[in-house]
């Protein structure tokens, strides 16, 4: 009955019934996507992913992002799109956490087909907020558990999103939109092996692109009669009860159409894992008001979820992608480095000894309080310096969460300055674009 429902609403919504406030945090969250794409475009991983894309896909009308010559078929555009998305830790995720990645599925999927058949920026918007409440209670409902059981959940729930989102996009019927979901929940995929393995972290952003990808191939062979079960969510070898512990279906249909959860999308303002961002900007206040450097720091110790001691603790890192993803590495680097910056994740930081001597010294440990507040993402940092002082500061919501979301002008600059390949001209008429999203007939030359 849950996969029915939320077809159905899939299926139906309309650009007109959308508040204007979804619409407007729905450019923010296309606006910081694309700039997280554009910066990704030069990275050697993306430029692996990229040649595939133009070397099967080729001849079609979508567009690989940030990237001025040759458009590819719609299949490839998304997978491209969304592990550029993903590249290099800068895309959105919902808060609290819920194992989504709206900007790296939902936007991939939806503009590659968008391009491909000639949609209007309204039908676009449409389609995105259809795949954002679809994606995002799906992920709400597996209770955060995906993942310690071993799934990357963003590649798992991704491919619901990303169906519902070109399926609203072709016209899928509520049927068809059931059967594109159908599919979708078997072409789920995504393994953490790459944490405790402490290599192959390429294969993280792969995991978005085949959401994406994943999207696309349902939705489509969904609207030329191909079927899948009905009760993929919620049956008893569904997506729910295969990939999560002790789901809660009741959150699949709780608030549609009344509560947004496009409004939940939460934004990063430093290149690295969403668990980072509250422990990085906690050591940046407590520089603030009391000046210190890295090097006077004798030891730091990191309170938060249970996911930073059982997915984050990677206190040497062996590549650039895995000090991304690693808390100890990215909190010790901010003191080193200016962690807003992408630049600052380098193989020369990743060689740094005094990044790597206090990346050691950073300690972790579960806070209480998350056990009581679901998807918490908060920290309680301590810093000890050499000359016996202790710092403490709590972060409980970070700068970019709904709590505390970056402005229209904050997107715009994170934007700017991830765009800056394009040249300052050219990436100020696209956020204008993007900014004026419902007033493009046509999204084919949207990127051009």
């Amino acid at each position: 009955m849950e996969t029915k429902l939320l077809a159905a609403y899939a299926a139906a919504l309309s650009y007109e019934e959308i508040p204007a406030d979804v619409i407007e945090r729905s450019k923010d969250c296309f606006l910081d996507s694309l700039g997280a794409a554009i910066y990704g475009t030069d990275l050697p991983w993306s430029r692996i992913i990229i040649n595939y894309a133009r070397r099967y896909g080729a001849g079609g009308k979508s567009s690989i992002l940030g990237e001025m010559n040759g458009k590819v078929q719609a299949p490839f555009a998304a997978l491209a799109n969304g592990a550029l998305t993903h590249s290099f830790e800068l895309d959105n995720v919902r808060q609290p956490g819920a194992g989504v990645h709206a900007g790296a599925t939902l936007i991939p999927s939806g503009l590659a087909v968008g391009e491909e058949i000639g949609a209007s920026g309204k039908e676009l918007l449409a389609a995105f907020v259809a795949g954002g409440e679809v994606m995002f209670r799906i992920g709400h409902a597996c209770r955060e558990t995906s993942e310690k059981i071993g799934f990357h959940a963003p590649g798992l729930t991704g491919t619901l999103g990303a169906a519902a989102t070109v399926g609203r996009l072709l016209g899928l019927s509520s049927q068809q939109m059931a059967n594109a979901f159908g599919i979708a929940g078997s072409l789920s995929s995504g393994l953490l092996e790459f944490v405790k393995s402490g290599s192959g972290g390429m294969v993280k952003r792969l995991h978005l692109g085949r959401a994406a990808e994943g999207g696309v191939l349902a939705a489509s062979l969904a609207r030329e009669g191909f079927t899948g079960p009905e009760t993929i969510l919620e049956g008893k070898f569904g997506f729910l009860q295969v990939f999560s512990r002790e789901p809660d279906l009741s959150r699949l249909i709780h608030g549609l159409g009344k509560e947004y959860e496009v409004m939940n999308i939460c934004m990063k303002r430093f290149p690295c894992h969403i668990n980072a961002q509250a422990p990085i900007q906690a050591v940046q206040e407590l520089r603030a008001e009391h000046p210190f450097v890295g090097g006077a720091v004798e030891g730091i110790t990191i309170a938060g979820g249970e996911k930073i001691v059982t997915h984050h603790n990677i206190p040497e890192p062996k590549d650039v992608m895995m000090a991304q993803y690693s808390i100890p590495f990215s909190v010790a680097l901010s003191l080193f480095r200016e962690p807003g910056d992408p630049c600052s994740f380098s193989e020369a930081s990743l060689n740094d000894p005094a990044i790597l001597s206090l990346s050691r010294r950073v300690k972790l440990a579960v806070d209480e309080l998350s056990k009581m507040i679901e998807g918490y993402r908060g920290a309680r940092v301590t810093v000890r310096l050499k000359d016996g002082q202790e710092l403490t500061r709590e972060v409980r919501e970070f700068k970019g969460t709904p709590a505390h979301p970056l402005s229209r002008a904050e997107v715009r600059e994170k934007f700017m300055t991830l765009s800056n390949k394009m040249g300052k001209l050219a990436a100020q008429r696209l956020a204008e674009r993007i900014e004026n999203l419902a007033a493009e007939e046509n999204v084919q030359n949207l990127l051009s």
